[in-house]
């Protein structure tokens, strides 16, 4: 019986310590966070063309469907568009060609 809860007790220690390790953060994990947070850039784009409430569906589903682009948010009366991506991926003259190539052309402000 002794031996059992010997046993039990120290089962229960090195699981306790692998959870525990697996909690600790690396430097280079935190090195790597960090590194994908400065990647991540919001840009407002001048957007043309937009007349109809449609508009600013297309325009949208253009950005969004480059590669990097994380999010688009549309401003029908402003006629802009202002975009989060990585720009490790993405670019901003080729978001501004997604939505140009969907025919409404687009231009990064500053």
């Amino acid at each position: 019986m002794k031996r059992s809860l010997i046993i039990g007790v120290s089962l229960l220690t090195l699981g306790a310590a692998g959870i525990l390790s697996g909690i600790a953060v690396s430097p280079l994990a935190a090195q790597s966070v960090i590194a994908q947070a400065a990647a991540v850039q919001t840009k407002t784009f001048a957007i043309e063309n937009m007349t109809c409430a449609l508009c600013p569906v297309t325009v949208k589903s253009a950005i969004e469907g480059v590669n990097g682009v994380q999010s688009a948010a549309i401003d029908f009366d402003a006629k802009t568009a202002t975009v989060v991506f990585d720009s490790a991926v993405a670019t901003p003259e080729a978001i501004a060609a997604a939505s140009t190539d969907a025919g409404y052309p687009a231009t990064a402000q500053n």
